[in-house]
Parts: structure tokens; C-alpha cells; sequence
């Protein structure tokens, strides 16, 4: 090879830069579709949430944005997940755009606009252009499909300038928009649109019951794989074997899943999901699947590995059920918030009476003085679900703990008992033993609608579940 050759290839060179590529690259383009396919009714329902926001702010100017993937490091991101907020008012998963919406309540959405061949965005720009990552819905797709105007994200300056009537914005969610705006309003706008979602309308119920549909599937799909996790691929493979279902039949898990085996059953947040599988154990599994409209699931079961409880799992178990049966029953419109965390709270604390674990009253331990048995359960016992896992935390108290129960709230209901194996005030064979059951609920004027009843929750039901799903 030549020395000038040589010489050459150590020059540094972009082939952006070259003439040739780019008159090259920027013709013989054939069409591409760029359409947005959405699930039947959201678009009427985004609408829906707009109107109310509106009514509940009157007159007031809003900016609500999408947000942006974090980075992971260097030029790779995190998968992006659009702002629950905005996916409520838009339905639009679009990374970086923002909703305007208008003191007289008019709406318009701001984004990005698809960048053609003949621009260096399409072959230049890793991150966003098409030549990368694949076609990407322009403005005239996203209007179409959300029957909503759409306009190019550099005229968002100017429709978000002026400072009469302020403007309520989610501050720290949109860099272009905390520069214009700041942060004014934000905890104010928040607060607003978690108590407007703790209702959810009907669109947004069968988002959920999709969402609980497709976990219970792939529930039965980690206790299929038991015998695989036992042979050495352990609570990963438990974790991969969720996760595989939850991609295919949604967006992906709606959070960290938790896979707890045997000792690691009493950890609350075992998201480590790294420990040995071995027969004899109980798994503990909090998981749930994000449908593509970004809805979660939030489901717990404790299931034994080989379909038989020890004497001992039976025991916890069984207490737990008791006080999820109690709890259930207390699920309804007008009754408190906290009425079923009592009853569940009530039975497990008779049941550590009876078993010599708690030598205190039951008003002493339910007592704010007292609350003995929160040793052996520090979490709360429920919570709101929607969009977020735990949704609706932005509400004020005296709208989410203090208030009453409601036609149309979804909630997780969750009671459990975590004996800690250093836990050396509980008999030793029940230590280290951690048991939760989660069902996902909707109140109805006449009845309490169990989104997870298809997942059993006795312990001779559990063990014939997984009995029936463990290789013949």
C-alpha cells in the first residue's frame, strides 16, 4: 500500500460532509407510511380529559409536555415513556412535544416535524432522524389520527409567551418549555389533574382490564417456568419470562418487577431479582404489564414452586387470605379510604395475636401511638391504578386517604405479612416467609368488579394453579 494511501486513511472524515452522499442520499425515496394507529376511543376520551382540565382551571393557560428519554450514557437512552399527564390529555406518545391549551380551552399539541431526505436531520441525526431510527408520524399524522391541531415545536415560544393570564406548567419535564415558562404552577397543575384521574371513564377501564388480562397470562407463563428456574436460571429467568409476555402483548412491565424466592419473599422492594430459585420456596411475584396505551397492571401472587404450600407457607398464607377477603369487603362507594386497609390490618393483627407474635390490644396496636405490628408490615395496604402504578400520588390528602371511595375508582388492594429470616421475634419456622396477595379492583354503584379474579388467591386454589401450569 502507498504511503499516500496510508496517509489517507488517517485523515478524519465525515461522509456527511461529502457532496456526493448527499446529493446521493437525498433522492429515489419511495413512500413511506407514517400513519398513527390508535386504539378505538382514545382520541374522544383525551378530548374528554382536556375538557375537564379546562373546567377545573377556567381561564387559566396550560403547558403539559411529553418529556424526553433519559440518558443512559453517552449517545444511548433509556427507552422513552411519554409523561402520564400528558398521555392522558393527548393520548400521544411522541417524544419531546408539548400541549398548549388556551385560557378559552382551545388545544393545540406542538412537535417536532419529520425531517425529509433532502434535510441533513434524516441521515445526520442519530437520535431522530428517520434514516436511524425509521419512519416517524409527522404533524398532519398525529392531527389526523388525535383530531387535534398540530404545529411545528419552533413556534412553541411564542404560544407560550406573555405572562397575563399565567401560565400552569410541568416544570422540569421539557427543557425548551422550562426555559419559556418556568416553573409556575406546576404542583398546583399536578394536583389538578391527579384527583380529575382518580375516576377513571370507561375507555380507561377496559385500558385496565386489557392490562390485568394480558398479566394473568403471563403469570401463568413464570409458573410454566418454574422446573427452568429451579434447574439454575433462577428469579431471572422468572423476571425475562414476565417480561417477554409484557412486550408482546403490551408496552413492557409497568414497573420494576418484583421476583422474590424464598428469603427474599419479606423484602418489600426485591427488584434485585438475582437469587437462586429452589424447591421448597414460595415466589413472591408483584408485577404488571403496561398496555400500549401506557395503562398498568399491579398484581401480586405467592405461589409455591413444586404446587405445595410447607405447613408453615400455609399458615401466612392463609392469614394473609383472610384479611384480603376482609379488606374486599369494605371496597365501596361511600365507605372511607382507609376502611379496607383497617380490616385487613384488624385480621392480620388478631391473627399475630393468636400465634403469640404480638402481646399488645388490638386498639394499642392500631393505636398512633402503638402500631406494633407494622414490623411485619411496614407498606401500606392499597393504592390507586391508572397510568401510573401508583397513580393519583399528586392529590391532596383529604382527596386520596382522607376521602371516601368513589363509582369509578380503580384500585390495588394488597395486604401481606414479611417475616424477615434474622427476625428473631416471630417461631422460627417462619422466618423468612413473605406473603402478599394484590388484586386490582373497580367500584361500581352496585357491586366491586375484581379486574385479577381469573388469578386465585386461596392456598388450595394457588397450589392447583400451579400444579396446572408446571410441565406433565
Amino acid at each position: 500500500m502507498s504511503e499516500d494511501r496510508t496517509e489517507e486513511q488517517r485523515k478524519s472524515y465525515r461522509p456527511i460532509d461529502a457532496a456526493g452522499f448527499r446529493a446521493s442520499i437525498a433522492r429515489d425515496w419511495g413512500p413511506v407510511d407514517r400513519s398513527v394507529v390508535l386504539p378505538e376511543g382514545l382520541a374522544d376520551a383525551a378530548a374528554e380529559h382536556r375538557r375537564k382540565l379546562s373546567a377545573a382551571l377556567p381561564g387559566r393557560r396550560i403547558a403539559v409536555a411529553a418529556g424526553r428519554a433519559p440518558v443512559r450514557s453517552n449517545d444511548t437512552d433509556y427507552r422513552f415513556r411519554a409523561d402520564s399527564d400528558f398521555v392522558w390529555l393527548t393520548g400521544c406518545q411522541a417524544e419531546g412535544s408539548v400541549l398548549v391549551i388556551s385560557g378559552d380551552g382551545d388545544a393545540t399539541l406542538y412537535l417536532r416535524e419529520t425531517a425529509g431526505p433532502g434535510e441533513a436531520d434524516f441521515f445526520a441525526n442519530a437520535r431522530d432522524g428517520e434514516l436511524w431510527i425509521g419512519p416517524v408520524p409527522g404533524l398532519k399524522d398525529w392531527s389526523d389520527a388525535l383530531q387535534l391541531p398540530c404545529r411545528p415545536i419552533e413556534e412553541l415560544p411564542s404560544a407560550v409567551r406573555g405572562a397575563v393570564p399565567a401560565m400552569l406548567t410541568t416544570y422540569g419535564v421539557e427543557p425548551l418549555l422550562d426555559a419559556f415558562v418556568g416553573g409556575s404552577g406546576t404542583q398546583e397543575l399536578r394536583q389538578v389533574l391527579a384527583e380529575l384521574r382518580r375516576i377513571k371513564d370507561d375507555w380507561e377501564l377496559d385500558q385496565l382490564r386489557e392490562a390485568v388480562a394480558a398479566s394473568v397470562q403471563a403469570f401463568g407463563d413464570v409458573a410454566s417456568e418454574l422446573p427452568e428456574a429451579v434447574r439454575g436460571g433462577g428469579e431471572r429467568w422468572l423476571e425475562g419470562t414476565f417480561d417477554r409476555r409484557a412486550r408482546t402483548a403490551g408496552n413492557g412491565p409497568g414497573y420494576a418487577s418484583i421476583v422474590a424466592a424464598g428469603n427474599h419473599g419479606p423484602v418489600l422492594h426485591w427488584v434485585r431479582n438475582d437469587g437462586a430459585v429452589r424447591e421448597g420456596d414460595v415466589i413472591l411475584l408483584d408485577a404488571g404489564v403496561e398496555t400500549r396505551t401506557l395503562y398498568t397492571a399491579d398484581v401480586t401472587r405467592t405461589f409455591p414452586v413444586t404446587g405445595e404450600y410447607t405447613p408453615a407457607q400455609r399458615q401466612v398464607h392463609d392469614l394473609v387470605h383472610k384479611a384480603q377477603v376482609a379488606a374486599l369487603a369494605e371496597v365501596r362507594p361511600g365507605a372511607p379510604y382507609r376502611a379496607f386497609q383497617y380490616e385487613a390490618m384488624r385480621v392480620l393483627i388478631e391473627g399475630l395475636q393468636d400465634w403469640g407474635v404480638l402481646d399488645v390490644s388490638l386498639d394499642e396496636a392500631l393505636g398512633p401511638d402503638g402500631q406494633q405490628h407494622r414490623r411485619y408490615v411496614v407498606c401500606g395496604l392499597g393504592h390507586y391504578i391508572g397510568l401510573d402504578v401508583h397513580d393519583c400520588d399528586a392529590a391532596r390528602p383529604e382527596t386520596y386517604f382522607a376521602a371516601d371511595l368513589d363509582v369509578g375508582m380503580a384500585l390495588a388492594v394488597e395486604p401481606g405479612l414479611y417475616f424477615h429470616p434474622n427476625d428473631e421475634t416471630i417461631p422460627p419456622e417462619l422466618r423468612g416467609i413473605g406473603i402478599r396477595i394484590e388484586d386490582n379492583v373497580v367500584v361500581h354503584s352496585d357491586r366491586l368488579e375484581i379486574l385479577t379474579e381469573a388469578l386465585p388467591i386461596t392456598t388450595d386454589g394457588l397450589e392447583a394453579w400451579t400444579r396446572s401450569h408446571l410441565p406433565q
